[in-house]
């Protein structure tokens, strides 16, 4: 059962028909990819694995209010039951595992990422998003080849699970990644998502963006005929933008989803009654830096010279400041506009992902509404059987040694996190990832 949704993600649900409910599949049959083999035992045996975890503060992930003193069975790699203790009848002969004093959330759902296209470095990009608290990221459009795709559907056991965009579509970038579909006219747009379609991609990644003023947009017949051709193979389309003057071409041709906020200047009233007449469109921030010091002292899996705080110039503080300032007050009009806020970070920074949670209250969300965002809201957004407790959703969750509630830094202070209903070894992880380099 898919999260409880916001007003204005109900459409986009009723939108995603069959290509979501495909998803779901997928991603449920990622619960037996990650399984032990006690656990296949079990199931030929007819029994199954039953634990039973109790005592901490649940955030479940809907928008609904915290359960205190909560108690939630998971079995076989999905939640069965959550609620407070004195509601909840505990099956008999589980595990039960004390979580007293803990905060547990739904596991992140990060819905813009980029990914590596080599293979081991893609595992351990995946082993590291997951060692900082994501379930499942989606990886946007500068991806080829077979390696997205077998990794998306047979997830690694100790790393996030992944969805994959393909190759997105741009106007010609030269000098820039040639990954994208280059379109130029209106049959080669849709060729292109045909191309997407028949690849199996989860959604369409498209740019229209000047780089400022290096290159032509992707134009509005353009970007049109991209949106028309991929409803009609039910899948959504994710614009990058940058221009308010693009975000309202692109709702008036039906766009899904922004995997970037308006960035040029402070949204206007017509842009919010656009949206509003919509109904169904998501925003994925992934706001820039704010322009202020920040401690990264609890990252854990990069050499000190990597966290080390820059020293940029007072004009770049400036110009980050300012910035940051067009785009959070974006985000905060439409948060309080009723729109559906997601969650992402772009670029492939695995601990990003708390950045970004600290940047969306600096923003001016609440943790609440921000933990929302980042696990029941972007799981929404696909159709994931993910980001809440709901009853049937895997067992992606991460429990927390503070109450992110009272501060999102809290998010940080990760003391497990389970995959599939089995915690991960965050230790030798730990140990493993320092010694790669994250792409």
């Amino acid at each position: 059962m898919l999260p409880t949704a916001p007003r204005s993600s109900l459409a986009l649900l009723a939108f995603s028909r069959a290509r979501q409910a495909a998803t779901v599949l997928l991603l449920a049959g990622a619960v037996a990819c990650g399984g032990s083999d006690t656990d296949a035992a079990s199931d030929a045996e007819g029994t199954s694995d039953v634990v039973i975890y109790e005592g901490a503060r649940v955030i479940p992930g809907d928008g609904s209010a915290p359960i205190e003193n909560a108690v939630f069975v998971v079995e076989n790699g999905h939640f069965t039951v959550v609620g407070p203790a004195a509601s909840v009848t505990v099956p008999a002969g589980g595990t039960r595992v004390d979580l007293t004093g803990k905060t547990v959330i739904p596991a992140l759902v990060n819905a813009h990422i980029h990914l590596s296209l080599d293979r081991a470095e893609r595992e351990d990009q995946l082993r590291h998003m997951a060692y900082y608290g994501q379930g499942t990221v989606v990886s946007m459009g500068l991806d080829e080849g077979t390696v997205p795709f077998e990794l998306r559907d047979q997830p690694i056991v100790d790393g996030a699970r992944s969805l994959v965009a393909g190759r997105g579509i741009t106007a010609p970038e030269p000098g820039r990644s040639e990954v994208p579909h280059w379109v130029t006219t209106v049959e080669g747009a849709r060729g292109a998502v045909a191309e997407l379609a028949e690849a199996d991609v989860d959604l369409v990644k498209i740019w229209v963006d000047d780089r400022g003023g290096q290159y032509e947009r992707l134009s509005e017949p353009l970007y049109t005929a991209v949106i028309d051709e991929a409803h009609q193979n039910d899948l959504q389309v994710a614009a990058h933008i940058f221009r308010l003057e693009d975000a309202k071409g692109l709702l008036r041709a039906g766009v899904d989803m922004f995997a970037h906020g308006i960035r040029d200047q402070v949204l206007d009233d017509e842009l919010l009654q656009l949206w509003e007449e919509r109904g169904d469109v998501a925003l994925i921030p992934n706001l820039p830096s704010p322009g202020m010091p920040s401690d990264l002292s609890w990252i854990t899996t990069a050499p000190a010279e990597e966290t080390r705080p820059n020293q940029p110039s007072e004009t770049q503080l400036r110009a980050q400041q300012e910035a940051f300032a067009i785009q959070a007050e974006n985000l905060s009009r439409l948060n309080e506009a009723g729109a559906h806020i997601a969650f992402g970070t772009d670029g492939s920074s695995p601990w990003a992902a708390h950045l970004e949670l600290e940047d969306m209250v600096r923003a001016g969300m609440t943790p609440a509404e921000v933990i929302t965002a980042a696990t029941g809201n972007s799981a929404a957004l696909f159709g994931l059987n993910a980001g809440t407790f709901d009853t049937g959703n895997v067992a992606d969750f991460v429990v927390l040694d503070a109450n992110p509630l009272d501060d999102i830094t809290n998010t940080r202070r990760i003391a497990e996190v389970y995959l599939r209903g089995v915690a991960l070894d965050r230790d030798a992880l730990a140990t493993r990832l320092r010694g790669t380099t994250m792409q």
